[in-house]
């Protein structure tokens, strides 16, 4: 796959996330409940990706093995404090300011996990010029929020 149609795959999984929080924002004032929106959300989810690792060639999920991380499984619980945070923060902030700074919180986490080697990632030394660009992120909410 050209490294362009990748990036507009990843592009366009940002515009998905961009989507998804605007309309768990509606579908929470339609319903009156930050909680059940997410829940819906999530339900959606778990179809989709269901059928997709139904259809789709690979092994199917295995059981947890004493080799593994139990923290491994934990994943969904991550997802599921991003869905509330933005269910209840996009009526406060708006879609563009909420998601601004969730990229903020993603670039400073991702740069602390990559510099430490955290969770078994390839360490990844934070250089002057990728806090450049962490503080320009910064900057972008600055503006945007402005």
């Amino acid at each position: 796959m050209p490294n362009l149609l990748a990036y507009l795959l990843v592009i366009g999984a940002g515009v998905s996330i961009a989507l998804q929080q605007v309309l768990n924002s509606n579908l929470r004032a339609e319903i009156g409940s930050p909680w059940w929106a997410g829940v819906v959300s999530y339900l959606g989810g778990l179809i989709a990706i269901t059928l997709a690792a139904l259809v789709m060639e690979g092994p199917r999920l295995p059981v947890p093995s004493a080799n593994g991380s139990w923290f491994s499984w934990t994943g969904g619980v991550f997802g599921a404090i991003f869905i509330a945070i933005g269910v209840l923060m996009v009526p406060r902030f708006g879609a563009a300011t909420v998601l601004a700074l969730i990229v903020v919180g993603q670039m400073l986490g991702s740069l602390i996990f990559d510099h430490f080697g955290i969770l078994g990632l390839a360490e990844q030394h934070a250089s002057p010029l990728r806090l450049l660009g962490a503080g320009f992120l910064i900057l972008g909410v600055v503006l945007i929020r402005a």
